[in-house]
């Protein structure tokens, strides 16, 4: 609340019900800054070919799991061909039904994306959530072409 203090007759002093509205003014330019910036960043419509990783290699377990998608979209276990509805107990089995084991996940560079994401929601759906996707490691230091 303001008072105003012009008059010099009296004193009766009044009160002003006027709103400082400049903090509120400061604070809708910031946020339309903010807005401005990070609209274009939210939108995805450039295709792009992902590059190697060049993160340093993580220290491996002593017995990893790993389910592989060959390039005819046949999934193994370690080194056995497994089919996809038995995969699950395949998994329990490989595990000792530890759902909260590391599954590493290696796919042929000529699988499609969306068989690659149907064998992770087979492992999803047996109660495996930890997957790590394998790759190869990029020795160059840069990314390949």
């Amino acid at each position: 609340m303001a008072i105003n203090l012009r008059s010099g007759d009296g004193d009766d002093l009044t009160e002003t019900a006027d709103i400082n509205i400049t903090p509120f003014i400061d604070v809708i330019l910031v946020l339309l800054i903010i807005f401005m910036v990070a609209a274009p960043l939210s939108t995805v419509d450039v295709p792009v070919e992902l590059p190697v990783s060049s993160a340093p290699q993580q220290p491996r377990p002593d017995k990893p799991v790993f389910v592989s998608v060959k390039s005819d979209l046949a999934i193994a276990l370690g080194e056995e061909i497994v089919a996809r509805p038995a995969l699950g107990a395949a998994l329990d089995a490989a595990t000792k039904g530890n759902k909260d084991e590391r599954i590493f996940l290696r796919a042929d560079k000529g699988v499609p994306y969306g068989e690659l994401m149907g064998v992770m929601n087979l492992l999803r759906g047996a109660g495996y959530l930890k997957v790590g996707l394998i790759g190869l490691e990029d020795t160059s230091g840069g990314a390949q072409p």
